[in-house]
């Protein structure tokens, strides 16, 4: 502690009352791991709400806009297009205006993309702001004003509102404050974990995008008979309730609960080149400034991590906010799917992206190799969407088996990004120990990927008008690029294992050749 008059932000945050009541019922102080325990589901649960909130809009979508473009409808079925076509329709009813003109699929495109630019932008300013404040107050601010504009867009349906800028200033403003989630969990956490198996830990914790992404799609889907308004409002309020939950139990760091490390943990030993499981950056009354926004692009891997992610979150988010809206709109085994049934099936996807994010993150730790890891996954997308645009609507069953394929290569190499880089980066040598940069860091990276993540639905919202075959070659495209970006850190991860294997094979010095 040093003796400056002002305390150090750490310090000055108060243990949150929810764990003041635990440790008074308990009679004792709650352990380091128990600490940890409750950092883990806590902000598990809160991202699932970010995502599940997040995802209801595409479900929505094709409520808003039933009308099925003719060639959007193209495939082997071309035979078929206009009875189909009409059964759609007929089934729809009007959808909801202004959506429901020739036009709507543009201009939910632009709800998608102005949602995604604001949150892009506003996540580099929440990465700024996150480490400068009390990441439980700030999260807490972020999840409620999220959960109220999320609702206030499904006011509309009961207000009837048809209003184009009522929905998009709503949904910027959404956008602004479901960027306060993702920098924040992350930092978060950062203050409590370290690098022992990273990769699978990080791969399952980050599950939550996926599993929101299910949660919101099923609670939308099935709310979607009684008005699509129930879709948004009813994941709007149960935003906030996880907020208020967060609110009380969150600790943010070790310093701010007055934990300390397990005796046990600190002394368990550790393989060559590990670290021990202790915080990432040290945040311990760190009385440094917090890092700068420029001098936090300058860490080495920053800009080309973040330009992966641009590509990898392009095709990640097309799926997330369109999948739903391109199964209703696509004839498999001859019939078109009701609002309900595409976004149910769409949830395979994510559970794909569940069995992808694990999956890499173990492979990576095994490997130790998180480019090889996330390269080969990118490559192998770019077939796994090749059929899937192609013989998906074969059959249900080659339908799902597909889809199952797809969203565990695309989401794959997107879980191990957002989360193992962005840890690595937190302990990066030339931070120093100061643990008030991961937060702006993990803004940076996630913030240039989001601006993919608003590039690949608005292009998607225009492209398929014209045809949704040349939407999958933009996000093979997309793929092949996100996985040459990490081209020269492959060649390093090589190079390093075959020096390694070397030294490795290298026959030992005896006693005899060490006499002179």
């Amino acid at each position: 502690m040093g003796s400056t008059g002002e305390p150090v932000p750490e310090t000055r945050y108060s243990k949150p009352l929810g764990i003041r009541f635990v440790e008074y019922v308990k009679g004792s102080a709650i352990s380091y791991k128990a600490h940890q325990a409750i950092v883990l589901i806590i902000t598990f649960f809160a991202y699932l709400s970010y995502h599940a909130t997040r995802k209801t809009t595409s479900v929505v979508k094709s409520a808003l806009d039933p009308q099925s473009p003719d060639v959007a409808l193209k495939s082997i079925f071309f035979w078929r297009r206009e009875p189909l076509q009409g059964a759609r329709n007929s089934a729809l009813g009007a959808g909801w205006a202004p959506f429901n003109g020739s036009d709507g699929t543009a201009l939910l495109g632009e709800l998608d993309v102005a949602f995604l630019f604001v949150y892009a932008i506003g996540m580099f300013f929440s990465g700024h702001a996150g480490d400068r404040m009390d990441l439980r107050i700030f999260l807490t601010i972020g999840m409620v004003g999220t959960g109220l504009f999320t609702a206030l867009y499904g006011v509309g349906y009961w207000a009837s509102i048809h209003l184009f800028y009522y929905y998009l200033i709503v949904q910027m403003l959404a956008g602004l404050f479901q960027s306060t989630g993702w920098p924040s969990v992350v930092a978060v956490v950062g203050n409590w974990f370290g690098k022992k198996k990273r990769g699978l830990i990080m791969g399952v914790w980050n599950a939550h995008t996926s599993l929101g992404n299910i949660t919101g799609s099923v609670v939308a889907s099935v709310l979607l008979k009684y008005g699509w308004g129930w879709s948004m409002v009813v994941p709007g309020f149960g935003i906030v309730f996880v907020g208020l939950v967060l609110f009380f139990f969150l600790p943010v760091s070790p310093d701010s609960v007055g934990a300390s490390i397990d005796d046990d943990e600190v002394s368990s030993p550790k393989k060559e080149g590990d670290e021990l499981g202790v915080p990432l950056l040290s945040a311990s009354s760190d009385h440094r400034d917090a890092v700068g926004f420029l001098e936090a692009w300058r860490i080495p891997g920053v800009a080309s991590f973040s330009l992966c992610l641009f590509f990898s979150k392009l095709v990640a988010y097309t799926f997330l906010y369109w999948l739903p809206f391109y199964i209703s709109h696509t004839a498999i085994e001859g019939r078109y799917l009701s609002n309900e049934e595409s976004g149910n099936l769409s949830t395979l996807f994510d559970v794909g992206g569940v069995v992808g994010g694990i999956l890499a993150g173990h492979i990576s730790d095994r490997l130790d190799a998180r480019a090889i890891t996330a390269a080969s996954f990118m490559y192998c997308a770019i077939p796994a969407l090749f059929f899937y645009r192609n013989y998906g609507h074969v059959s249900m069953a080659l339908n799902i088996v597909l889809m199952l394929i797809t969203g565990m290569f695309v989401n794959g190499p997107y879980a191990l990004i957002t989360t193992a880089v962005s840890a690595d980066l937190g302990t990066h040598s030339s931070l120093k120990g100061n643990s008030r940069a991961l937060a702006t860091v993990t803004a940076i990276i996630d913030g240039t990927g989001s601006i993919g993540a608003a590039v690949g639905p608005l292009l998607t919202g225009y492209i398929s008008t014209s045809s949704w075959s040349a939407v999958f070659t933009m996000l093979m495209g997309a793929a092949l690029v996100a996985g040459l970006l990490l081209t020269k850190l492959v060649m390093a991860e090589v190079a390093s294992k075959i020096q390694g294997a070397r030294m490795h094979e290298a026959p030992r010095p005896t006693p005899s050749d060490l006499e002179v």
